[in-house]
């Protein structure tokens, strides 16, 4: 029951760190939450807010967007993320596609991180656009997949699996918590870690 005496680079680590990745979390508002028919809108809500609470308990870079707040056609941010990311300053744009917004990619770009865990509503276009873009670009792309969701369960499904063929990597909430804590030796986390963890699965 001994952990390696020399633990491996976290900033060259094959797997997810909070050194090496940055967590991207495009369009969660309330107009494309509402849409979602791909599954229950609570269970959605609690885990991309589960997903935000582990950027911030691992010190992740975050990468928060939205479309169309400032031309008045949609309203901002959910407060459930909002109220974790409080630091987080949302870049508005108009494109579809958040990759086709030099405020947006100047930001991914500026975290420095190669690995990208991306959330956006709707899976078969906010997530699929952009994601499709950065594995372009060079970036490895994480899709999170319980915390997407479609205009339907045809459609998000096609999404993953359009993202999977391009190279994209699918994960969990609960299984980027855990790699990203990875040992009960780091014992700064695990009382948050059992804390976020818990809250929503018992949901």
């Amino acid at each position: 029951m001994t952990s390696f005496a020399t633990v491996r680079d976290p900033a060259k680590d094959h797997l997810l760190t909070p050194h090496n990745a940055a967590v991207v979390i495009i369009d969660y508002q309330p107009v494309q939450v509402s849409s979602i028919a791909s599954r229950s809108k609570r269970e959605l809500v609690a885990n991309i807010t589960a997903l935000a609470r582990i950027a911030k308990l691992y010190g992740v870079p975050v990468v928060l967007s939205t479309v169309n707040v400032a031309t008045g056609l949609n309203k901002p941010t959910i407060h459930q993320i909002t109220e974790v990311l409080t630091e987080v300053k949302p870049i508005d744009r108009t494109a579809i596609n958040a990759w086709e917004d030099e405020d947006f990619v100047r930001a991914v770009k500026a975290t420095g991180r190669k690995k990208l865990i991306m959330a956006a509503l709707w899976t078969e276009v906010c997530l699929v656009h952009p994601a499709l873009d950065a594995l372009r670009d060079g970036f490895e792309v994480y899709p999170v997949v319980d915390c997407v969701g479609g205009t339907s369960l045809e459609a998000h499904e096609a999404g993953l699996r359009r993202l999977e063929q391009a190279g994209g990597k699918p994960i969990s909430w609960v299984q980027l918590i855990c790699e990203l804590q990875r040992d009960w030796n780091r014992k700064a986390t695990v009382p948050t870690f059992a804390e976020i963890l818990f809250a929503v699965e018992g949901n």
